[in-house]
């Protein structure tokens, strides 16, 4: 059984910063992919960014130079470091693990972020 937690969410003015963590636990293979996505209400769930075990990454258009993604192998985290933050960035943000071939998500229960103008 895998579970996936989320800290770091909150309330912050435009152009503030916050950092996302997210701790992995249960069955864990040595390769596999980290991420954060994030849903805004009345959208979908949409990519924000992504990283694996290698280290290569994937960042949506929207958050390129604002936010960087990082992962501790050893200890199965992911953060989500945003700066100049944007009310359009407002949404909750789930962390998400994929695992195996073909590739099995595993989702967090989410955490808030609301950027106020």
């Amino acid at each position: 059984q895998v579970q996936l937690v989320e800290s770091g969410g909150g309330l912050v003015q435009a152009g503030g910063s916050l950092r996302l963590s997210c701790a992995a636990s249960g069955s864990i293979f040595s390769f596999n992919v980290m991420g954060w996505y994030r849903q805004a209400p009345g959208n979908q769930r949409e990519l924000v960014a992504i990283i694996t075990t290698g280290g290569s990454t994937n960042y949506a258009d929207s958050v390129k130079g604002r936010f960087t993604i990082s992962r501790d192998n050893a200890e199965n985290t992911v953060n989500l470091q945003m700066n100049s933050l944007k009310p359009d960035d407002t949404a909750v943000y789930y962390c998400n693990l994929q695992l195996g071939i073909p590739p099995r998500p595993y989702w967090g229960k989410g955490t808030l972020v609301t950027v106020s103008s």
